[in-house]
């Protein structure tokens, strides 16, 4: 519900980032996954969605800037859309704890001509 009402294409991108950062902790990390979507919004600086997932830790570490995936490989590509759609990310991988962070930005539009 955090992103109700938000813009079609903002929205297309959080689900999609939300799905493949759940979908990696999931896959490489342990119990517990927590999925946090914060959202803030002015008229000056626009809307602003965090993703933050975090589950309990990998006690295979992984480098932090995978390789990219092969090209008919069916995964490995999570990161690379994360990449791609936000603005900031971040991952820090741990044997007690994972945080994958990104941010989206959109700027405020401006008040048609005469509605200020």
């Amino acid at each position: 519900m955090a992103l109700h009402g938000t813009e079609a294409d903002l929205l297309d991108d959080a689900r999609l980032i939300g799905s493949e950062l759940a979908t990696n902790a999931f896959a490489s990390g342990n119990p517990p996954l927590v999925l946090c979507v914060d959202v803030r919004s002015s008229a000056v600086d626009g809307l602003e969605v965090e993703i933050t997932v975090t589950d309990g830790g990998c006690p295979d570490l992984a480098p932090t800037s995978p390789p990219g995936p092969q090209e008919e490989a069916e995964s490995g590509r999570g990161l690379v859309i994360v990449d791609a759609l936000a603005d900031a990310w971040s991952l820090s991988i741990g044997a007690h704890g994972t945080r994958a962070w990104c941010r989206l930005k959109r700027l405020a539009s401006p008040s048609p001509p005469g509605t200020h």
